[in-house]
């Protein structure tokens, strides 16, 4: 499993320009919804997403931001079946 974690950090990759591997298996690491996700597991997981937000608001509730990010993964995965 790549196991990614779903917070605002530095180098995450924006979660409208993230490719997952179609066959790929992921594990997703969701945080409070105040406080995100520790800093020692952001460090031991293999990357972090983000979804980009705008305004002054820059968090989500965690069943939202764990909708968002499992429907991006959905969504492109029928594309790519779709493809085929």
């Amino acid at each position: 499993y790549t196991v990614l974690a779903v917070e605002q950090v530095v180098e995450s990759t924006l979660l409208n320009t993230w490719a997952p591997q179609l066959n790929g298996k992921y594990a997703l690491v969701m945080g409070n919804d105040v406080k995100g996700v520790q800093q020692e597991v952001v460090n031991a997981c293999d990357g972090c997403l983000e979804i980009p937000q705008y305004g002054t608001k820059h968090s989500l509730n965690v069943s939202c931001t764990a909708s968002i990010v499992m429907w991006e993964y959905f969504r492109q995965y029928l594309t790519g079946r779709q493809e085929l």
